[in-house]
């Protein structure tokens, strides 16, 4: 783990995990990401760094932690099966809005989902919209995790309504952690507006402030120095999505999926 100079400090004094109404006993995350289960993303671990990243956020089994966002499930795979055990496992999604007619709606899907991509029990997830939050989490979260969705939030105008949404969900003590696509500092607007999946760090710490977060710790963990973060088709030109084509495959191969802040925050007085 590599803390920047930055607050590094505060984030020794982070508290210990809350303890969750579980008997089991976690597995050991290194057994989680070694499990045949992954060996499709286990490649993809050089980039995202997982142990390494939730060790900085600071993440017990015996937390409740909420996967914000959790997409194709790269993150559930690992979270899932170490949470749930001793802790609990929860997955916040924006506003899905009605499901079509005689279609499950985007809770019971992702339930279907994480169930058999992970043969965890659907009793083992609890999952939820922002906009119908069960009154009895808020205060209560340990970890909100945020990992690549930020862009997305912005580029959809709902960062502001997440975020608040993330703070009502914390603990006291509770912390957010994101991983978010890097660009340049001096990147402008057009290129770091989540347009083109990476933003600005400055820009990102400032959208938390606002939102009532203060930074704790940032980390280099995720960075990868072999990418300008200047495509003119966005983080996508990279792995995992190529969207360069095969004229540009093996460049973008050999540079790897894209330089990414990873910053911790807690709720601000």
């Amino acid at each position: 783990m590599r803390f920047t100079p930055f607050l590094a400090a505060a984030a020794i004094a982070i508290s210990a995990p809350a303890l969750a109404d579980h008997h089991a006993e976690a597995p050991a995350l290194e057994d989680v990401l070694a499990s045949t289960a992954r060996a499709d993303d286990a490649p993809r671990d050089q980039y995202r760094n997982p142990a390494e990243t939730l060790a900085f956020f600071d993440v017990e089994p015996t937390m409740r932690v909420v996967e914000y966002g959790p997409g194709g499930g790269w993150y559930t795979r690992v979270l899932l099966p170490w949470i749930a055990p001793a802790g609990e496992y929860m997955a916040m999604q924006p506003d899905t809005g009605p499901a079509e007619a005689g279609e499950p709606a985007w809770r019971e899907r992702f339930i279907a989902a994480a169930t058999e991509m992970t043969g965890r029990e659907a009793s083992d997830i609890t999952a939820f919209e922002t906009d119908e939050i069960p009154e009895e989490l808020l205060g209560t979260v340990d970890r909100v995790l945020v990992f690549r969705s930020l862009h997305g939030m912005l580029n959809n105008e709902i960062a502001d309504t997440q975020l608040r949404s993330m703070r009502s969900l914390l603990a006291d003590d509770g912390l957010v952690g994101v991983v978010q696509h890097r660009a340049p500092e001096d990147a402008a607007y057009e290129y770091a507006n989540g347009s083109r999946g990476y933003l600005r760090q400055a820009d990102v710490i400032r959208l938390f402030a606002i939102n009532g977060f203060e930074l704790v710790a940032v980390s280099e963990i995720n960075a990868n120095p072999d990418d300008p973060a200047n495509w003119p088709g966005g983080v996508w030109t990279l792995p995992p999505v190529l969207g360069g084509g095969d004229a540009e495959r093996q460049r973008m191969l050999d540079i790897g999926e894209s330089d990414r802040m990873t910053l911790l925050f807690r709720k601000a007085d």
